[in-house]
């Protein structure tokens, strides 16, 4: 099956609010669980996280790691705002996590490298997948921790409404169209592995982690 894309931003108001207010526990303990295993020894220095969304995983990390800032990026505002939500009654978080509005490449950021990198469904959205990897070889220090979660394509439509009835039955209208609609608008390891190629970012492992989930990670730089 081809791919897909879809629109690169969930700005829609109603759309934020629901992303926002969904059930993403599973996932986004995954994510949690995995840099966790993958980066036991990272526990101080900067860490960047590419299109945050609310910051759910942004704020997660924060508790797990007191030792380390963090910057989290995203283009829609809407999302934004419900981080920064939970940050204004959190000031001890506040004072370690940035959320800030921009786009990939381009965001201005506070410093110009960090010691680990993270994305969560952020490269579905892309359609310009390559900016992804460009801003993570220009921002990363040396030896940076790098992981990036996402839904890998899969065969077939039918495939994707059975993984929609499957992960989200009672979800929102909204939700379950935009689920179906990343699934096609994901990337293959295959293709991954090609994006990685192109930027010499070789170092990174791809691995399935989930029946819908692609990890790639590693360190490098």
């Amino acid at each position: 099956m081809d791919r897909t894309p879809e629109p690169e931003l969930m700005n829609e108001p109603v759309q934020a609010r629901a992303y926002a207010e969904a059930d993403f526990d599973e996932a986004n303990t995954l994510f949690v669980d995995l840099f966790r295993s993958r980066f036991p020894d990272f526990s101080n220095g900067r860490l960047l996280d590419l299109g945050c969304g609310p910051a759910d995983i942004t704020l997660r990390l924060a508790n797990l790691l007191p030792g380390v800032v963090i910057d989290g990026v995203d283009g829609a505002e809407e999302m934004l705002k419900f981080g920064r939500e939970k940050l204004e009654r959190d000031q001890a978080l506040a004072a370690r996590v940035t959320l800030i509005e921009g786009f990939i490449p381009g965001v201005e950021l506070p410093v110009s490298s960090y010691e680990a990198l993270v994305s969560n469904s952020l490269l579905h959205h892309l359609h310009e997948p390559d900016v992804l990897w460009q801003t993570i070889t220009e921002l990363a220090a040396p030896g940076a921790c790098v992981m990036i979660m996402d839904l890998f394509r899969p065969e077939s439509r039918d495939q994707a409404s059975s993984l929609v009835d499957s992960y989200a039955p009672d979800a929102p209208p909204v939700l379950r169209e935009d689920f179906f609609n990343s699934l096609l608008a994901a990337f293959t390891p295959e293709e991954v592995a090609e994006q990685l190629a192109r930027h010499e970012l070789d170092a990174l492992q791809i691995e399935t982690v989930s029946d819908r989930h692609l990890l790639i990670s590693g360190r490098i730089g």
